[in-house]
Formats: structure tokens, C-alpha cells, sequence
């Protein structure tokens, strides 16, 4: 699977969301390999989207569409200032990956000296979180080459999610965490607390 991190500060919040949806309607038929999208922004006005697709060659092929061009045109001149891109090529997802019943995502952000190692402890802990946090539906993960990674869960609701973070947890899965904290290094947190999510049809 591959991801591709779109992220940039929101001047047209209403007109990005309109450009979103005509995407969704008028595009996302054509997109071959698309996978989802799981989109949303900040308190701070930070944009940030995580789209999928079965392959770097089917986002490409994505990409070099005419109509997305134009489509993108229009679509950025709803932020104020540059667009960044992060390019995940090697992505996976655990439990459920992205789930459009998600209430509240949470995308983490940062840099690893072992995204290899990451990816694993993050997988293993996934697989052993249902006993512990029925909340979480699933979640992803993708890392570029130079170190930086993306990861995202999905919950039923932030209310849960929060109330949930104060359990104790079984030692096998605290010891996954206590390793996991010292790769995920600096962690840029990315609460949506209304995603939007869209699925292949």
C-alpha cells in the first residue's frame, strides 16, 4: 500500500471542503487503485490528508490525470501559503486499517532512526489491543525514506478514546509501548475531531 501525506494551513475551510466532495464525485471514479482518503484539520487551522492507494504507480498514474491537475489548481488556492507532501511507499495497516466509522482519528507525525522496527511493534501491539481498547477500530502506518513516518488511529469516539488512555494496560503490551515511545521520537499530533472519510466505491 502506498500513502501520500498532503499537508498545509486552511484559508477556505467551506471551499476545501466543497473541492473535497466534487473530488469524491467527479474524480475518485477514474482514480484506479485508489484505496481511501482520511482528511481533516486542526484547531489550529492545520490541513492534513492521508490518502491511499494500492501502489506509488497507481497514485502516479492518479496524479498525471488531466482533470486531477485542474482539480488541484483550484484546490490550492484554499491554503494559505505552500502544500507539503510526504510520499510513504511502504505502508501497512493493522486491525481494521482506516475505517470510514471512525468518530475520531488521530494522525502522529515524526522521524525514526528504525522505521522498520516501528512498523513491527506498532503491528504487534495492534494485534493485541481489542482486550484493551475496544475503542480503537484500526489503524495505519507509512514511512518514507528519510525516516519520517505517518501513523493513524481510528476510534469510535474521542470521548472513548480519552477515557480509555487512563486504563493500565497488560505487561506484554506496556512493554511494546515502552520501546515503541524512544522510535517514535518527536511527535507532531494531528487531531480530527470531525474526519472526513472516504472509501473506494
Amino acid at each position: 500500500m502506498f500513502i501520500q501525506v498532503i499537508q498545509g494551513k486552511v484559508s477556505d475551510q467551506p471551499r476545501l471542503r466543497e473541492c473535497m466532495d466534487r473530488w469524491t464525485e467527479e474524480l475518485q471514479p477514474g482514480a484506479t487503485g485508489y484505496l481511501g482518503s482520511t482528511s481533516g484539520a486542526r484547531a489550529d487551522g492545520t490541513y492534513i490528508a492521508l490518502v491511499r492507494f494500492v501502489s506509488e504507480e497507481a497514485a502516479r498514474r492518479n496524479s498525471e490525470r488531466p482533470e486531477q491537475g485542474a482539480w488541484w489548481a483550484e484546490t490550492e488556492r484554499c491554503f494559505d501559503g505552500p502544500v507539503s507532501f510526504m510520499d510513504c511507499p511502504d505502508a501497512t495497516t493493522w486491525l481494521g486499517g482506516g475505517s470510514d466509522d471512525a468518530g475520531f482519528v488521530q494522525i502522529m507525525e515524526g522521524h525514526t532512526t528504525d522505521a522498520q522496527r516501528l512498523r513491527e511493534l506498532m503491528i504487534e501491539a495492534g494485534d493485541k489491543l481489542p482486550g484493551v481498547r475496544p475503542e480503537i477500530i484500526g489503524g495505519t502506518f507509512g514511512s518514507a525514506g528519510d525516516g519520517g513516518y505517518v501513523e493513524a488511529v481510528y476510534f469510535t469516539t474521542e470521548s472513548e478514546a480519552r477515557s480509555h488512555e487512563k486504563i493500565t494496560v497488560p505487561d506484554d503490551l506496556r512493554s511494546l509501548f515502552e520501546e515503541e515511545g524512544p522510535l517514535m521520537g518527536e511527535v507532531d499530533y494531528f487531531d480530527l475531531r470531525e474526519p472526513m472519510l472516504v472509501s473506494a466505491r
